[in-house]
């Protein structure tokens, strides 16, 4: 579905481009001397950027062609994947940040080694890099680059090679603060454009919202029945103590932005700012499939499409005004495409740098040689990537890759965390059975169920292969000898680290995290009393 850009769209894209460059290149000029400096942005990372990086990580081409196409067919509920966030964030904000900062974790891998022992740490390295290069890399290079050829009709692997070294000349140069400051600005096109593409198209329908919640009233709420296909509200409750919170807090990806906070203080209120953003998401990646639906099945401006991920180009051509939006539009679709990869890549970079390199191969390795390994390896993931992107097309689609890659991936690593973060006793076999255990079992139900005609959603395998994990991990726990408490007493939580999130630093009440996240809290309560 090809449509024409005009001088002024093109000349919006290019300016982004050079602006996103320039920021990622000045923001990583002093940061490549240390392997903190260069991994972690030395830690200087205030709340407002940590924010904005997080939202702009988690937002791909593949979501948000998909979710728009996912809201034209089956309605609002699709919104629940944007909008369920205060009881993941709310557990991140309580069990997580806190321990992550005050034992200076540098990466998830690290975690591992000190609260349970290297074998876990290495399992976790070794299939984090196969999965950010493989699983979470490749469809998001694919789908955003045929995204971007069928809305312009440019040529797909130049499109493709051109995103890839436009990401690797800031990636590479700047490590962390480079990739966190382009995010933040990528946030901000992304989320900006979309919002103003809603509203616009929007006002095309005569009536408005209060028009569409009538004419399709069943489409219009955010819970879905426990057997619903697509997104099952039960499901997603379950999910939030699995793929979700592991989405956000077990992923090196996602937790690198917090790891570099200046302050713990930053990285509970960059969570905080994160979900304030996550509010407006739904405008840019799911309701422009319900003005999509109401123009094309209620109004009949345009024949019902035969393929919902239309839904998105639909609206770029026939709902987008011709005064540069189009390319302001495109503009942050593409900055999507590069804050993921670029944050991948920099994850790469500091997994194989600081766990694999370092710790099994050269523990005598200096900063100088890490960065330069760092700085090799990031490059290095994304050539790989992109060469492997366009055999997506023969691999089920970039949906079904994506998700089913996640769920197997997800269920026993959070199972490990959450019971070394919460339980004393988990000691390094229970971690080892649930690691290994655990991805045998979501494996056997993944493939097992569905052979013997069971047909259950995703989220739902996932949940139970985690309470089967979970209760190996006990199990084995307590059947071996306890943890020593040099493992276990810096990562235990406990109701008095309550106490520690502000560092102890007074602060005036307007800053107080408990109000600020009081005050999330009831908007989000109010959103979902208002639409259930």
């Amino acid at each position: 579905m090809n449509f024409a850009l005009g001088s002024l769209d093109i000349g919006i894209i290019i300016v982004s481009i050079v602006a996103v460059v320039a920021v990622g290149l000045w923001a990583g000029r002093n940061q490549e001397k240390t392997a903190r400096g260069y991994f972690l942005a030395s830690g200087r990372l205030p709340w407002f950027i940590i924010g904005a990086a997080f939202v702009s990580t988690s937002v791909s081409s593949e979501q948000i062609v998909g979710t728009v196409g996912a809201c034209y067919k089956n309605g609002m509920g699709i919104a629940n994947w944007e909008w369920w966030l205060v009881p993941t964030y709310g557990l991140l904000t309580l069990v997580f940040v806190p321990i992550w900062l005050r034992n200076r974790i540098t990466t998830v891998p690290e975690f591992l080694a000190r609260r349970f022992g290297p074998l876990c740490a290495d399992i976790y390295s070794w299939v984090m890099l196969v999965a950010y290069v493989f699983v979470f890399m490749v469809p998001v290079l694919y789908s955003g680059s045929l995204a971007l050829t069928e809305l312009t009709g440019w040529n797909f692997l130049a499109v493709l090679w051109g995103m890839v070294a436009l990401i690797a000349l800031y990636t590479t140069k700047g490590g962390l603060s480079s990739v966190i400051w382009t995010d933040a600005l990528q946030c901000l096109m992304l989320v900006g454009g979309g919002v103003v593409l809603f509203f616009l198209a929007l006002d095309r329908v005569p009536g408005g919202w209060a028009a569409m919640a009538a004419a399709s009233p069943e489409r219009f709420h955010l819970y879905h029945p426990a057997n619903d296909a697509t997104a099952p509200f039960p499901g997603i409750v379950l999910a939030t103590f699995g793929v979700f919170i592991f989405y956000s807090a077990g992923n090196q990806v996602m937790a690198q932005r917090i790891l570099g906070a200046r302050s713990t203080w930053d990285g509970l209120m960059g969570v905080l700012w994160a979900g304030v953003i996550n509010l407006l998401r739904p405008l840019v990646t799911c309701f422009l499939g319900l003005i999509v639906f109401h123009w094309t099945n209620v109004m009949h401006a345009a024949p019902p499409l035969e393929n919902q991920d239309q839904a998105f180009p639909f609206a770029l051509k026939y709902l987008a005004p011709n005064w540069g939006l189009r390319g302001v539009i495109l503009a942050g679709f593409l900055a999507a495409v590069m804050s993921a990869t670029s944050a991948l890549a920099n994850s790469t970079a500091t997994i194989f740098s600081l766990d694999v390199y370092k710790r099994m191969f050269r523990p005598e390795a200096d900063d100088a040689r890490l960065v330069r390994v760092g700085r090799i390896t990031s490059p290095a993931a994304l050539v790989l990537a992109a060469l492997i992107a366009p055999s997506v097309a023969h691999l089920g689609g970039v949906f079904r890759y994506f998700q089913n890659g996640v769920t197997y991936l997800a269920t026993p690593f959070i199972s490990v965390m959450l019971m070394g973060l919460l339980w004393k006793r988990t000691n390094y076999p229970g971690a080892l059975f649930g690691l290994i255990g655990g991805s045998a079992i979501t494996l056997a139900l993944a493939l097992g169920l569905p052979a013997m005609g069971v047909n259950l959603h995703w989220l739902y395998v996932a949940g139970i292969a985690q309470a089967i994990a979970m209760t190996g991990i006990v199990a084995v726990s307590l059947l071996t000898s306890p943890a020593e408490e040099t493992r276990w007493r810096p990562f235990l939580w406990t109701l008095s680290a309550l106490r520690q999130y502000d560092d102890g630093v007074p602060r005036p009440w307007y800053q107080s995290v408990l109000l600020l996240w009081s005050v999330y809290i009831v908007v989000w309560v109010y959103l979902y009393w208002r639409f259930w």
